[in-house]
């Protein structure tokens, strides 16, 4: 059957480079913001969140081979991208439903009261997920292929391009536009991120590709199942273990290589094909430590963004949005050093073998991450310093008019506590030693009153006092960043009298007197806040990325024309160091990538046979699933308190791999595979024409073989 044509090209492969462009955006959608739900919304923590998600993504890098299995053994490429897709939309919805905020009781702060429901249903989300779209990996690509004639070799290499080209373009798009769809707030509860939008639109992009591609399917050149190669490479393999080691005996004569024990069931061209297979199979061991940097961009690099600046003046940066460097940069690099970079190395005649550029695209992503660890450095001057084992940090905020002492355990404290509208810093203390909190104002010299408080292990406390007549607040301050850059905001009213504050128009719950309101998100920028008591009266404030700010409120104003009396006290200081300043280490991993990814399957291709192309594939991607195994073993095992310190410890592991492969690469010997292959065919020909002498000279009459000789 000869598909329909449009300007050369069959028009088939038309749905299926929208199919690809619609699926690669779901997935690359869903998994730009997938950290930052774990994160935010289910509430793990960053090892936690970081060890999901790149289970997740070894999943799906461990399933392409499944997916070959099933398309060459038994459905075919056309019924196994229908099914697996039909499975990959469902778990995207699932996705979607599990992240809606009201699918559960809400407590008081607007959160999933029961998160067991979310996790159940992202779990399952996941996985068929990860079932579809790697089952789906190795056959769309292939069946593109399959759509053009023997002689349309030039319109196959091309349509390999915009094939690949409609990859980045929806990993692109995507990442740029996923991260401004969870920026936005819906539902109920204003105050909760869109993650039903943000994991929705990807899901709606899903059952687009679904449909594109069956509307496609009376034009598509559909081959049946062939057999599965990599079955057969395996059968050949575990024969030739099991002949091996059935004839360990000494008695035995030894063969030039392992493989050549599969001679008695299997034929020597395939034996020579597997060989050349295993040889760059080796080569593969030390991969998956690229990949295991390589990955981290969606997960620990976007955490260290949560805790930047990503004021960019006219817009404003998501920490999700980051991923979308590696693409952009992709875009840009790749032209640069195919047409520049390469044809100057070769013009200072420099033998830049695959292998020699794969070792360098390695050494460039440990770089990366020696970046991406002087800038954690930074960042962590810059984060709140938290309290130990055992240990509360304690702050006084004095409420009242008079200067004030306190001391602990008869000793004055290390707190300096002045007059009204005056707070001191956090110190940290062993709960252990607090024995008893006195607290002396200067009007009342000679009395002291005492504090019965309970302290809470490594948290942040505020001990706020009051006089006439004496008493105390213990209250739980905010610890860490607030999520996605935002501002928690709370106020302590002082006044006689219930407030009402509205800020931007929206009115926060009332407050009663000498009452303390929880933590309100805001987002960064100006805010006006105005207070009403008995008059009502208004201030601008300004919030940057990732505070948390106490306001004090202790006299009404004197008309409703001046500002009210606030004391403003930040609990977290905002982010100061800027997300361009990650640009650097996403440059590093990005060029290594070109470098090492490329050219890696470009060294792949050319080493491979004509019919095991394909398993090489398989072993490529085992890498990268091997590489997000590695990731979540050590974010679960390493145990470093200090982010940085991991960051080096990948790097290290890289520099090592790369000095091992750049040994393995230095004794490998490059092949040809067609001249062999083209060898064998030589031999079988010479073969079967001695086969075809022998049978003629067989049929020669008697007489006339004696007259010969």
């Amino acid at each position: 059957m000869t598909s329909a044509s449009c300007f050369g090209y069959p028009i088939s492969i038309f749905f299926i480079v929208i199919n690809e462009f619609c699926e690669r955006f779901s997935y690359y959608g869903m998994r730009a913001v997938l950290v930052l739900y774990f994160k935010n919304f289910i509430k793990w923590d960053d090892d936690l969140s970081t060890a999901i998600y790149h289970t997740f993504v070894a999943i799906c890098y461990l399933t392409p081979i499944m997916g070959a299995i099933i398309a060459d053994s038994w459905l075919g490429k056309f019924k196994t991208i229908i099914y697996l897709s039909v499975v990959y939309a469902v778990g995207q919805v699932i996705m979607a439903v599990s992240s809606i905020n009201d699918l559960t009781d809400m407590n008081r702060d607007g959160e999933p009261d029961s998160i067991d429901v979310h996790i159940a249903l992202s779990m399952i989300g996941l996985l068929l997920i990860a079932l579809g779209t790697g089952g789906i990996k190795p056959c769309v690509a292939a069946f593109g292929g399959d759509q053009f004639e023997e002689h349309q070799d030039k319109q196959r290499t091309r349509f390999f391009s915009i094939f690949y080209l409609s990859i980045n373009a929806g990993s692109l798009l995507s990442t740029l536009i996923t991260p401004i769809l969870r920026g936005q707030e819906c539902g109920i509860h204003t105050t909760q991120k869109c993650y039903p939008l943000a994991f929705g639109v990807p899901a709606a992009l899903m059952a687009v590709a679904l449909v594109v591609f069956i509307v496609g399917s009376g034009m598509y050149k559909k081959n049946s199942p062939q057999g599965n190669i990599m079955l057969q490479v395996s059968k050949c393999i575990g024969f030739a273990l099991r002949n091996r080691w059935k004839h360990r005996s000494k008695s035995f004569p030894k063969r030039e290589h392992w493989l050549d024990w599969a001679k008695e069931k299997y034929d020597d061209r395939l034996i020579a094909q597997i060989k050349m297979v295993m040889k760059v199979l080796f080569l593969y061991i030390p991969l998956p430590m690229f990949w295991a940097l390589f990955d981290q961009q969606g997960s620990r690099w976007t955490l260290q963004a949560t805790t930047m600046n990503g004021d960019f003046g006219a817009f404003q940066l998501q920490p999700d949005h980051m991923q979308s460097v590696n693409p952009i940069l992709i875009l840009v690099l790749v032209p640069i050093v195919d047409a520049a970079i390469y044809p100057l190395i070769r013009k200072c005649k420099l033998n830049f073998t695959p292998l020699k550029k794969m070792t360098v695209g390695m050494f460039l992503a440990g770089m990366a991450f020696i970046a991406a660890a002087l800038l954690q450095m930074e960042i962590d001057k810059t984060l709140p310093a938290l309290a130990g084992k055992g240990e509360v940090q304690l702050r006084i905020i004095n409420s009242d008019t008079q200067d004030a002492t306190v001391q602990l355990n008869g000793a004055e404290m290390p707190l300096v506590v002045a007059a009204r509208q005056a707070t001191s810093d956090y110190t940290a203390f062993k709960i252990s030693d607090i024995k008893n909190v006195t607290v002396t104002f200067s009007q009342n010299t000679g009395s002291s009153n005492s504090v019965n408080a309970q302290f809470i292990e490594e948290a942040r406390q505020t001990l706020l006092i009051y006089n006439n007549p004496f008493r105390y607040e213990l209250i739980e301050d905010y610890k860490s960043k607030p999520a996605d850059g935002n501002n928690a905001v709370r106020f302590i009213n002082r006044l006689n009298t219930d407030v009402s504050i509205i800020i931007n128009g929206a009115e926060m719950p009332g407050l009663n007197s000498s009452a303390i309101s929880n933590y309100t998100l805001l987002t960064r920028g100006k805010k006006d806040i105005t207070i009403i008591g008995n008059r009502s009266c208004t201030t601008t404030e300004t919030f940057g990325f990732g505070s948390a700010t106490t306001f004090v409120i202790f006299e009404e104003c004197e008309t409703e024309k001046t500002a009210p009396n606030l004391l403003r006290v930040t609990d977290i200081q905002p982010n100061t160091i800027h997300m361009a300043w990650q640009i650097p280490q996403y440059f590093l991993v990005t060029l290594g990538e070109v470098v090492f990814s490329v050219t890696g399957l470009e060294f792949s291709y050319s080493q491979a046979p004509s019919n095991m192309k394909a398993v090489l594939q398989a072993g490529w991607l085992l890498t990268v699933a091997v590489g997000n195994i590695i990731v979540l073993i050590v974010a679960e095992a390493a145990g470093f308190k200090e982010q940085w310190a991991e960051y080096v410890l990948f790097a290290s592991l890289l520099v090592v791999v790369c000095v091992i492969f750049a040994i393995m690469a230095y004794f490998y010997t490059y092949v040809d595979p067609a001249e062999i292959e083209a060898q064998f065919d030589e031999d079988e020909m010479q073969k079967k024409k001695k086969e075809m002498d022998m049978a003629t000279y067989e049929n020669v009459p008697i007489q006339e073989k004696q007259s010969k000789l």
